[in-house]
């Protein structure tokens, strides 16, 4: 299907300000959105107030308009520009109920404006409790018993008949805003009076708890002419009853059997088709592996963390191919911008593990619940890929820029076993460091995963990087060790803790037995075309793909996971960085670790690393680039610290 002819000026809806549960995936997402549809030739119109993102520059879109994201100033701007159609997908959960307004106001249809991507009927089946309850029950997909309820006297009367503990879901929120997990009828009014204030049309969805299941997701595409393919699946490590956004979450899935997998695509494919989603579409499932039921737990009719997360993970643009899907082009007419060769109907396929760890605000709000549940509260993420899921982990740890290098919590030995047990079975973010600190005691397998509804595999894979460190303290450090150590992860600093020597004392080793990383290519193909677009990550095997290229080159190293007073302006500042030096003639390189934002889309740099920005691994890249220096300036605080590190190794 060719593109819509009577589509020639479309309006694009930003998620304006940086909220807890919507972040940098948006200004991701919009951007891409906006510049795949002038590649298609179309006028683009925004609207967004956020002035800190890349969306709002001049260059995105044809016209932008910085204007708060109300009905009122949305209408303004329809009547002075007249689109053809409005794209509401892009923006988050501000985007769509906007969206949602704008068209239940009559504002759309006198107008002429046509609503792009997911109808107006998909958004309300998604969003609205009570009729995605009844979609799936029409198509035999299994949901959770559950109540619709608009008071909390019709939420206590649900609970005497269900039982307690009941999982709150206010239907067109953000992040689970204004839901939780209710134990008792107090809990319960408390949860569902916030819930039923914080959504849009007061009504929230009580759900028999499935607590302790895993939680798997989908991200999903379909185009206009009914293809659909699985972009990405995620497995969350934590299990239902946290939400997505505060889990830790591994991809591909690691756990689920070929059939479990297959079960759960098939749906996720069944929904989508349901629905009517022109564009990406995320599905969640609670799956208990034991009797292997599963469930639905929701679906979000847009891009979301997830997908941004996804597209990453898999190097296939979500947002960018939505957008070009919303205004009639189909998955097979559209090319894979990273292979070149393949269409966007091709499933990625990995051959390496990815790892997302959430970025909290305890450091700043010491005081806060540090308890996680199914609202969201962490500010951002940060991502890491490996072939090894321990090295992805561990990578992933070093990320968070929480001053930790490994899996060890400052004052967590000193803690009882008791108290270490606690830490277990009540999800916060210390839990995977008591998780490891109870293997290091010995405590059994099986007790964990009791404790924490956490599945045996990973915390196998922990148990892995401890023994590991036991092996460090107790054998002769030789190559044949250390290089193990390296692929399951281990920074020098943290060889050296363990081996009782000095840091410089490992890399001198490293050296000597010829240990370094090598980096390997995201081609969202397994390898099975050549990829053109240059992204890496490091691992320790034989082959670089990361080859030298001699021209003058600089390296612009970004600024992280987004965080209390770092946000996404050191993100927009390092784009406009990067694009600068190439507009000047150099080879630019930027290195990054935040899924959600534009530094880390595949086309801003000549190369990009997902990396922690840690010494030791920004080091290797620079060693492995050769760069006439550094760019620490535009990556906030982040960068700026790894200056004087920088300096005195000679950079």
């Amino acid at each position: 299907m060719p593109k819509d002819p009577s589509i020639k000026k479309v309006m694009v809806i930003g998620s304006g300000p940086i909220v807890i549960g919507q972040a940098a995936e948006f200004d991701y997402a919009g951007t891409q959105a906006c510049l795949s549809l002038k590649e298609e030739g179309l006028e683009v119109v925004l609207i967004n107030s956020n002035p800190a993102t890349i969306m709002t520059d001049s260059n995105i879109a044809d016209r932008v308009y910085i204007e708060p994201l109300t009905v009122e100033f949305a209408a303004e701007v329809i009547r002075r520009e007249k689109p053809d159609g409005l794209l509401p997908t892009l923006g988050g959960q501000v985007g769509l109920n906007l969206a949602v307004e704008l068209a239940e106001s009559g504002i759309l249809a006198k107008e002429g404006v046509k609503l792009l991507g997911t109808p107006l009927s998909a958004i309300k089946k998604a969003e609205d409790r009570e009729l995605f309850k009844r979609l799936m029950q029409e198509i035999g997909e299994p949901v959770p018993e559950s109540r619709i309820v608009y008071s909390p006297e019709e939420a206590v009367a649900f609970a005497r008949e269900a039982g307690f503990p009941l999982i709150v879901r206010p239907a067109y929120t953000l992040g689970g805003t204004g839901g939780g997990v209710a134990f008792n009828e107090e809990e319960l009014l408390e949860i569902t009076g916030h819930g039923l204030k914080q959504s849009r049309i007061h009504q929230v969805l009580l759900e028999k708890s499935l607590l302790g299941m895993k939680e798997i997701e989908y991200e999903v595409m379909r185009d206009g002419n009914d293809q659909c393919i699985a972009v990405c699946n995620m497995e969350n490590v934590d299990p239902v009853g946290i939400h997505t956004g505060d889990s830790i979450v591994v991809a591909p899935s690691q756990t689920l059997s070929d059939r479990e997998y297959q079960r759960l695509r098939a749906a996720s494919l069944k929904i989508i088709r349901a629905l009517g989603v022109e564009g990406g579409c995320n599905v969640q499932f609670a799956l208990d592996s034991e009797s292997g039921r599963y469930y639905v737990i929701e679906v979000n009719p847009r891009v979301s963390r997830s997908s941004a997360l996804a597209s990453k993970a898999t190097g296939y643009p979500i947002a960018k191919i939505a957008a070009k899907i919303a205004v009639g082009l189909c998955l097979d007419e559209i090319k894979n911008p990273v292979t070149g060769k393949t269409t966007a109907c091709f499933e990625p396929v990995l051959d390496y593990v990815v790892v997302k760890m959430p970025r909290w605000p305890f450091d700043k709000f010491t005081e806060a619940d540090r308890v996680l549940g199914t609202q969201m509260k962490a500010t951002g993420e940060v991502m890491a890929i490996d072939r090894t899921l321990e090295g992805a982990l561990m990578k992933g740890v070093r990320s968070l820029e929480r001053g930790v290098i490994d899996l060890s919590l400052k004052g967590m030995d000193a803690l009882s076993l008791q108290e270490i047990k606690d830490k277990i079975s009540r999800a916060t973010d210390e839990r995977l460091f008591a998780l490891a600190e109870a293997l290091r005691r010995g405590v059994n397998l099986d007790e964990i995963c009791n404790l924490s509804g956490i599945d045996r595999f990973f915390l196998e894979k922990m148990k892995n990087i401890v023994n590991m460190e036991n092996r460090l303290k107790e054998e002769k450090l030789t190559g044949g060790l250390l290089k193990e150590a390296k692929r399951m992860g281990f920074p020098d600093a943290v060889i050296a803790k363990h081996a009782g020597c000095a840091e410089e004392e490992v890399r001198v080793l490293r050296g000597k037995f010829a240990i370094k990383p090598t980096y390997k290519i995201v081609d969202t193909c397994a390898a099975e075309f050549e990829a053109q677009t240059p992204y890496f990550y490091s691992t320790f095997e034989e082959e670089n793909e990361a080859v030298l290229e001699d021209k003058p080159t600089v390296v612009v190293i970004g600024s992280g996971p987004i965080r209390i007073g770092q946000g996404i302006e050191f993100d927009y500042c390092c784009v406009h960085s990067a694009w600068a030096a190439k507009r000047s003639g150099f080879r630019t390189v930027v290195i990054n670790n935040n899924p959600e934002t534009v530094s880390t889309d595949f086309n801003i740099a000549d190369r990009l690393y997902f990396e922690p920005l840690y010494i030791e691994d920004v080091m290797a890249v620079i060693e492995n680039e050769k760069p006439l220096g550094v760019l620490v300036q535009f990556g906030g605080q982040t960068a700026v610290n790894l200056a004087g590190e920088l300096e005195r190794r000679g950079i």
